[in-house]
């Protein structure tokens, strides 16, 4: 949704004032697309690839790649809908955003499923569940952010609460967007250290496994630093068009 304080009454920026939104947008992108991309190579590359329930060691791999996808990357995308499709209908804008939400649900889904199965169907070396910070971290994100779908929905999609209830709600629904956009980027931090250090008997001699996870850390965090910029400027907040009403909905 929309995480700015200004008001919707503010004048609109002029067209050029929006250069350095649109540069920040693409360095954005092309960094997500980026931390997603290199997190494939290393779990395809030096984590034994992907399978499904017949090999549930190698699936757990699914859960590192459809957690950040989902988490990170797709809410990042969803977040920014309100600032990239400012000049569009709130109703259409309104459909993106839910449907981007959406599919990250989907891939959260798909990642849990491939955690519990790596640790419940395995015949050895049995792995108890949500044991680690890293899980209760997760598990916590997971809720705030299925909490913020739900009520984001019920909210402002439909039924949709009246103006009151919408201004009321709306400044709660801007913080935990942003704290749990946070939350995600941290805990999956978390999770590619502890697999790493798990997995890699070298890291410590920065090996070439080693230097990937760290860039693939470090760009995820860039990444997710220009997601927070762009929402978080006042100047590149939604302005009502003139056949809407002046409510700070969004």
């Amino acid at each position: 949704m929309d995480y700015s304080t200004e008001l919707n009454t503010r004048p609109r920026p002029p067209a050029s004032s929006f250069t350095y939104f649109w540069l920040i947008f693409a360095l954005s992108q092309a960094l997500g697309v980026a931390f997603v991309v290199m997190l494939g190579v290393w779990l395809y590359k030096y984590q034994k690839g992907f399978a499904w329930t017949e090999n549930p060691q190698v699936e757990f791999n699914y859960h590192p790649l459809f957690m950040v996808m989902g988490l990170v990357f797709m809410y990042g995308e969803g977040i920014l809908v309100y600032r990239v499709f400012r000049n569009q209908k709130k109703i259409y804008t309104k459909v993106v955003h839910a449907s981007v939400q959406a599919i990250a649900v989907i891939f959260i889904i798909v990642g849990l499923k491939a955690v519990f199965d790596s640790h419940n169907l395995v015949q050895y070396n049995f792995i108890a569940n949500l044991y680690s910070i890293h899980s209760w971290l997760g598990l916590a994100t997971i809720i705030l952010f299925g909490l913020q779908y739900i009520f984001g929905f019920v909210a402002f999609m439909y039924p949709k609460l009246g103006q009151n209830g919408r201004e009321m709600l709306m400044p709660l629904h801007r913080y935990w967007g942003v704290a749990v956009y946070g939350l995600a980027i941290a805990t999956s931090l978390m999770g590619m250290v502890e697999k790493i250090i798990f997995s890699v008997e070298d890291y410590s001699k920065k090996g070439k496994e080693a230097v990937l996870v760290n860039f693939i850390c470090l760009v995820m965090v860039s990444a997710g630093l220009c997601v927070v910029y762009l929402v978080c400027r006042p100047e590149y907040k939604r302005i009502p068009l003139p056949e809407e009403q002046a409510v700070n909905e969004k």
